[in-house]
């Protein structure tokens, strides 16, 4: 049956913003920026909130672009290049080109504001503003009509989020009506909710606006000499003042599969998070079902052949337990635990891995033993190294070692170790 929201949805254009850098990934966006990041196996950050949008229904996508974005490009051409004129669709990208004077993109505003000729093109009722660099399932149809049903100026997704982590987030209050009575970008002391000292509540970087509107705020802000031009620190607080400014809960809109049971977003901001969303995957019921066939995480689909497991005697057995696995890898002899391997990995024989994310086309030497921990794309292990039972040494062998004891390796670190 078609959802309500159908008809919306296809009025609705959904503008992504992925020219984050993602800092706090530290090495692992020194080469991409942090929607490219990969997640899951086979997927980057970005593909979230582009298969939500596909899957709510909304055929006319823009993605914004700007912290060294080759990558996050050539991954968008390649696996989101399905979109049809002749239909009505639409898919662009979107770098910071200088279309609207000489400046870069300056704010999150400012990404949306140098692109409004674009966006006009495409004639949307409807603009949902979407972070590129979050991991969750969304039906945006919801939200949508929403906006619609309480003639709101601006509709904010949000989401309850701990008190202690909430200063990394805009953070509001609201009335019975959903309608935001105040809203503070960041705070040091964030506010808590009503009845729950220890919870906030907190924008989850998704806005739906009437395009006319939207574009009419733009130029507003565009001539405001004290704006910071972003979306959190102007747009929004502005209209909580001036405007009518509801909030969205994810629950009313969050999409679950059979066996989930939370409204599951995530930042996934530090290397810690980051570790521990994937490796959350390799669990018999994870937060996130990536298998749930009714609501799809679209993403570039590589010819790869089947994982292969070879060896069968004690001691070198290739063989893999609570583990993910994607198509190309070869296990040769060696053991997984908990671990979750992308495209095109290899383990030689005698390797022990537990705990461990592995980017695509690393290279798992013989007898090599890594423990929680996170291995760049392309790295070389070399046999017999051993990480992640020894915090102390490994910071002295010049690995980064989180907080909580993660342990990110790249190609450079590897290389120092001989040098």
């Amino acid at each position: 049956m078609p959802s309500p929201t159908a008809p919306l949805a296809r009025s609705t254009m959904a503008y992504v913003l992925a020219g984050g850098r993602g800092s706090r990934l530290m090495e692992l966006t020194d080469v991409r920026a942090k929607p490219a990041v990969y997640f899951g196996g086979k997927s980057r950050i970005i593909d979230f909130a582009l298969s939500n949008a596909v899957n709510s229904g909304i055929r006319r996508i823009g993605v914004a672009t700007q912290y060294k974005a080759h990558s996050l490009i050539r991954h968008l051409n390649r696996g989101w290049n399905f979109f049809r004129q002749d239909r009505n669709e639409g898919f662009d990208i979107l770098p910071a080109s200088q279309r609207s004077g000489g400046e870069w993109y300056l704010g999150t505003a400012d990404a949306v504001f140098q692109n409004i000729d674009i966006i006009e093109g495409y004639e949307p009722e409807l603009i949902v503003i979407l972070a590129g660099d979050h991991i969750y399932k969304m039906d945006y149809g919801p939200m949508l009509a929403q906006h619609v049903d309480q003639k709101a100026d601006v509709t904010v997704g949000c989401i309850v989020v701990p008190r202690a982590e909430a200063s990394g987030f805009g953070v509001m209050d609201v009335d019975a009506t959903d309608r935001i009575v105040s809203f503070v970008e960041k705070p040091a002391d964030p506010p808590p909710m009503p009845g729950r000292p220890d919870m906030s509540l907190a924008s989850m970087g998704i806005y739906v606006f009437s395009t006319k509107f939207l574009i009419e705020q733009l130029r507003r802000d565009a001539a405001d000499p004290d704006s910071t031009r972003d979306f959190g620190k102007d747009i929004i607080p502005y209209l909580v003042k001036n405007g009518k400014a509801v909030a969205h809960p994810l629950d009313r809109s969050c999409r679950r599969s059979g066996y989930e049971n939370e409204d599951y977003w995530r930042d996934a901001g530090t290397v810690d998070a980051y570790y521990e969303a994937n490796i959350d995957l390799t669990s018999a019921l994870p937060a996130l079902d990536l298998y749930d066939r009714d609501w799809p995480i679209w993403t570039y689909a590589e010819i790869t052949p089947p994982a292969k497991f070879v060896h069968d005697i004690d001691g070198r057995r290739g063989e893999a337990i609570s583990s993910l696995v994607s198509g190309g890898c070869i296990v040769s002899g060696g053991t997984l635990r908990n671990s979750l391997l992308f495209t095109n990995v290899r383990v030689h024989s005698y390797a022990k891995i537990e705990g461990a994310v592995i980017l695509p086309d690393a290279n798992i030497g013989r007898g090599a033993r890594l423990t929680k921990a996170i291995v760049e794309k392309g790295v070389h292990i070399p046999p017999g190294l051993v990480v992640g039972e020894d915090p102390v040494e490994d910071k002295n062998r010049g690995f980064r070692v989180t907080d909580k004891g993660v342990v990110l390796i790249t190609q450079a670190m590897i290389d120092g170790l001989s040098a």
